[in-house]
């Protein structure tokens, strides 16, 4: 596995193994000695998936102390624009985002660390996505942060969104309780510039 950064300080994308034959295809999208061997110690408490239909929006979430989490977003089917935002007081990225194309056809999962927002837009007709959670949901301490409010250029102008998800404050309106702590950074190359692109008959 190698690990390749954001410039968000702990927010990193992962190459994972990847397969093909005539079968079909066959990914590693977590392995814990792995991820260990390019800095990233995490430990999955929960897995969910989600499935969103063509320009469903998700986000931009996150859970509050004491219960914050860290999250590797996945895309298993379909493709979607995934994003980030840093929320950490004193972080030299906060208020950042960055944005990170994942497919079912790629090799790539995000880490999202504690104290970062996240979201994402389906991009052609859906995309099913995994999360593997290190801490629990917890209702209490969900959260979240409007989409539209964090600068990102999201290329549908019009998504689908819950109504939870339309009524989140914006990102000036939200006192973030998360304080950015420094840590070692992990052995990562720098992150290209990828452009945003749709599959076929989108």
């Amino acid at each position: 596995m190698e690990a390749v950064d954001s410039g968000i300080p702990g927010c990193v994308t992962i190459r994972f193994p990847r397969f093909a034959d005539e079968r079909g295809m066959l990914a590693k999208v977590f392995q814990s000695s792995g991820f260990l061997g390019v800095g990233v110690d995490l430990r999955v408490d929960e897995v969910f998936v989600s499935r969103s239909g063509r320009g469903v929006a998700r986000g931009l979430h996150f859970q509050l102390p004491p219960h914050a989490v860290v999250k590797v977003v996945a895309c298993l089917d379909g493709a979607i624009l995934d994003a980030v935002v840093d929320l950490r007081r004193g972080s030299p990225t906060f208020g950042e985002h960055r944005l990170f194309e994942l497919s079912g056809e790629g090799d790539r999962a995000v880490v999202v660390p504690e104290g970062c927002a996240h979201g994402f837009l389906t991009l052609g007709a859906g995309a099913l996505v995994a999360y593997l959670q290190q801490g629990e949901f917890d209702a209490a301490h969900d959260a979240g942060i409007h989409l539209a409010s964090a600068g990102i250029p999201w290329p549908e102008t019009d998504p689908v969104l819950s109504a939870r998800d339309r009524s989140l404050p914006a990102l000036t309106d939200f006192d973030s309780p998360f304080v950015f702590t420094s840590a070692p950074s992990p052995p990562v190359e720098p992150l290209p510039e990828l452009p945003i692109t749709r599959p076929p008959g989108a």
